[in-house]
């Protein structure tokens, strides 16, 4: 079975850290949530959560997928942590799934993982007079190879059922949509 990381910085984007981490659960994927400190992590509008453990104790796991969520100051938060840096492009050069949501892209991009990429964002989170080497998507969910980024809060869902698509096939997917009661 897949085991996806979703890394939590203070200031996350309460809607995506929770949809990505609730539908991938519901799909049946295993999770970690990961503080980049011990202990529990703010989100932009307030909500608290404890992780399930902090990102010292990921890093000492294998992952198939990592998710950024957004926000702010979330995903600038988690760009000027060089473990994160560093765990993204090991991902990236073992062909292991890369997603990011909001603001989070930049944090793909900075990595280096966007080059040659098509990908989408929070509108000016990423440019492409900072980013040359990118293609700037308006669509709300971008799969480019193993890159996978959206747009922001009002995407989570649509971005999150792709992810479990990758992941676990349509059948997984449809079944999350209906239990959700989704159109």
């Amino acid at each position: 079975m897949a085991l996806v990381l979703v890394p939590l910085a203070e200031g996350f984007e309460d809607l995506e850290a929770i949809t990505i981490t609730d539908l991938l659960r519901r799909a049946q994927i295993d999770v970690d949530t990961a503080g980049l400190k011990p202990g529990p992590v703010h989100g932009s509008r307030g909500t608290i959560v404890v992780p399930d453990m902090s990102l010292e104790e990921a890093l000492d796991k294998s992952y198939d997928m990592i998710v950024l969520p957004g926000g702010q100051p979330g995903a600038t938060n988690l760009e000027q942590d060089p473990r994160i840096r560093k765990l993204l492009q090991e991902m990236a050069a073992n062909n292991k799934v890369t997603a990011a949501i909001c603001a989070a892209p930049k944090v793909l991009a900075t990595a280096g993982l966007l080059d040659g990429k098509q990908a989408t964002s929070y509108p000016g989170s990423i440019t492409a007079t900072e980013f040359p080497k990118l293609t700037i998507s308006t669509n709300a969910v971008v799969v480019d190879g193993n890159v996978v980024t959206s747009r922001g809060p009002g995407t989570a869902m649509d971005f999150t059922l792709t992810l479990i698509e990758m992941i676990s096939g349509a059948d997984v997917r449809s079944n999350v949509e209906q239990a959700l009661q989704r159109p």
